[in-house]
């Protein structure tokens, strides 16, 4: 379906919530990222959805009415939109049916359909009853099961609610303003059972409505890893209708949970949203109903926000007969040709696991279980960091015991590890590096998602690159059947190009997740000169003759733990390695600003990924080359006159490279190191400091 024509229909079922009541002491705000305060009363908002026909039970529903009559609709929100309103004795006992509220409350929706009798324009407010508080033990249950699975450090512990509020811890109420959202925080002010099952409880209310013109929706036959999704929703609704009411956000499904089932309970979206968009119906891209947005989980100390969508399936499944589901397609099968590109990629990117949970990602490379993923999960003292005892994604920070200008020397200039090593021996399904250099790396392990259940299988290091990119080989100590590597395109992507982002971010082995998927598109492409030594090996890839891409960025989120994972086109084919993403200086991810190698600069790697006989074509990668090393320190390359680089791209060079060390961002960064400390190395956690920016990102 047109996404214009998805938009229409998703538009008459999008309705903004609002709950105004006395609030003498100016408390019913707390928990909310914004609220307004007049004289006495507090008024707060939520997105919600107008229920078809087709989606309720009208029989179920008339009991509950206060009126009786026909023409009446149900409205489905969050409940933590009411729940600050209800009376005291169903504040902390909440019932199913009829819940009481304060006297004085009025709960109001904004609309863009009106009763055929009703003199309102459009957008009008219709005032609303509350009838049902929906506990949707699936999804609760589900959500404790993640936040219990990731715990066991200060960095894994997660907060509801937006990063997108104020700091400020001032009560006093004023006319219109953001406030600070009172977080719940799991272990502090309830038990993870307690937070979970108010972040996925819903409301339903019930308004007079006709909605005999509106065509019905359907609902997804299945949520899967990819697909695209669309929400409607009133983000700050409540400060101005005009400019909010009903804005439009698209993105995909990230993940599903629990794994490896049909009952999913719980969807990761990759999708903007913002305070007051909890409650907005969720659409797919053929406006099938996928279900409704909640508040989102923030992890405490990078502020990385998980958005989160309860399936129309488990709302109903909890909602006492009041909604009902819609006859659904077969699931499709996971070998058939209707598979999305990212699916078809997904089956190749890997969890990689050293000691007792360090995880980054990886990418198959071939049916003989070569593993492509980065170096600084391996040699993070490389980096300025060290491993976490007791796992993690993270390292802990460390200055990086060098100057700026010994950036290049870090990498050309440390020993070389990499003696002599013979060819792979096959062994049944058994391949056996005998380079002996790589035996102090122990207890690497690799999960394989191709096959249900997951695969777990011991690796071994086959190579450290020493040059300027953050590149390891692993290779699996035993081969699976049936793998499925990762195809590769080498052309230069182009700016703009749609790309998706495939890896394990945040959630690590505990939670069984399969890796997740992000979208944007390419955001910029950096070029060095080609070396010498990739021309000859790939000769007709003529448009590298002269220049090749050596760094991507993309706009698409990525997360502590993806390092490793593959960027993928439109095809579902790699088109770069996952490398590094950006923090504030307070520690706080910048999801949508990050770095990845391109495949084009990975040729070497993918040849010997042929046969993995020769290892001269990874030597290649070890080569020193000072303009590569100052694209990945973030550095403008110096004037060929001052530094005797030949034939660099005039636009890239600096010709005041004598008085000025790195680029102006550089500067920016350096002068500003008390605001800004980026970027770290995904699969780690921590703040790099200036050094370690400007030299590794």
């Amino acid at each position: 379906m047109d996404l214009s024509k998805t938009v229409d229909l998703a538009r008459n079922f999008a309705v903004m919530v609002r709950v105004r009541g006395p609030d003498p002491k100016g408390m019913k705000m707390r928990r909310h990222a914004f609220h307004q305060y007049r004289s006495g009363e507090t008024t707060l908002s939520a997105s919600g959805m107008l229920v078809p026909d087709t989606l309720s039970d009208t029989q179920s529903a008339k009991l509950l009415y206060d009126d009786k009559s026909d023409g009446r609709v149900l409205v489905l929100t969050v409940a933590s939109l009411v729940e600050p309103f209800l009376s005291p004795q169903h504040r902390h006992n909440i019932p199913q049916d009829r819940p009481k509220l304060i006297p004085g409350v009025r709960i109001d929706i904004m609309t863009e359909k009106t009763n055929e009798n009703s003199s309102q324009g459009t957008p009008s407010w219709l005032g609303a009853q509350l009838l049902s508080l929906v506990d949707i033990p699936a999804s609760a249950l589900c959500l404790q099961s993640l936040i219990e699975a990731s715990s066991g450090s200060p960095e894994h512990e997660w907060e509801v609610g937006w990063s997108l509020a104020s700091n400020s811890n001032d009560n006093k109420p004023s006319k219109d303003f953001f406030r600070t959202q009172g977080r719940l925080e799991v272990g502090e002010s309830g038990s993870a059972s307690l937070v979970c099952k108010s972040l996925t409880r819903m409301a339903i209310l019930s308004v007079s409505l006709s909605l005999k013109d509106v065509v019905g929706s359907t609902v997804s036959s299945i949520n899967k890893r990819g697909d695209s999704l669309l929400a409607v929703g009133s983000p700050f609704g409540v400060l101005s209708p005009t400019h909010f009411f009903n804005s439009i956000s698209v993105g995909r499904i990230a993940n599903c949970y629990p794994p490896y089932s049909s009952d999913i309970s719980l969807l990761m979206a990759d999708i903007r949203s913002l305070p007051g968009m909890e409650g907005s119906p969720v659409f797919s891209e053929d406006a099938c109903l996928t279900g409704i947005m909640i508040r989102p989980l923030r992890q405490k100390t990078s502020g990385a926000e998980i958005q989160l969508v309860i399936p129309w399936d488990a709302i109903v499944g909890a909602s006492s007969g009041l909604l009902q589901k819609l006859p659904q397609n077969e699931h499709l099968d996971f070998n058939g040709s209707s598979l999305l590109p990212t699916e078809k990629a997904m089956a190749s990117i890997c969890l990689v696991t050293i000691g007792d949970g360090v995880w980054a990602s990886g990418v198959l490379l071939n049916s003989q279980g070569l593993i492509l993923t980065n170096a600084h999960l391996l040699e993070p003292w490389r980096f300025g960091k060290t491993h976490l005892s007791g796992g993690g994604y993270g390292t802990n920070s460390e200055k990086f015991p060098f100057k700026l200008e010994g950036a290049t020397d870090l990498r050309n200039g440390i020993a070389s590890i990499q003696k002599s090593q013979t060819l792979p021996s096959k062994v049944g399904t058994v391949y056996s590096f005998t380079a002996d250099t790589y035996n102090n790396y122990r207890n690497i392990r690799v999960r394989l998602d191709h096959v249900n259940p997951s695969v777990w299988c011991g690796a071994r290091v086959v190579y450290i690159c020493k040059g300027p990119w953050d590149v390891a080989l692993l290779q699996l100590e035993s081969v699976p059947e049936k793998l499925l590597p990762v195809e590769i395109n080498f052309s230069r992507p182009s700016t703009g190009s749609k790309t998706h982002v495939i890896g394990h971010g945040l959630f690590g082995p505990k939670c069984g997740f399969f890796p997740s998927v992000c979208s944007g598109v390419v955001a910029k492409v950096v070029e060095a000169k080609t070396p010498q030594s990739y021309q000859s090996i790939q000769p007709e890839l003529k448009y590298m003759h002269e220049f090749f891409p050596a760094m991507l960025e993309t706009t698409a989120a990525v997360h502590p733990g993806a390092s490793g994972g593959a960027v993928i086109n439109s095809d579902g084919h790699m088109i770069g390695l996952v490398t590094s993403n950006a923090r504030h200086g307070g520690g706080t991810i910048i999801p949508h600003l990050n770095f990845s190698i391109p495949s084009a600069a990975l040729l070497p790697v993918f040849k010997f990924s042929k046969d993995m006989k020769n290892f001269s074509l990874l030597r290649i990668l070890d080569e020193p080359d000072e303009y590569i090393s100052s694209v990945w320190a973030l550095m403008r390359p110096s004037s060929p006159k001052v530094n005797g680089m030949p034939n660099l791209p005039q636009s890239l060079v600096d010709n005041k490279s004598k008085d000025v060390k790195g680029s102006q961002f550089a500067k920016f960064i350096a002068e500003r190191n008390d605001i800004f400390k980026m970027p770290s190395n995904i699969g780690k956690s921590g703040v790099l400091t200036k050094e370690a920016f400007l030299s590794k990102l």
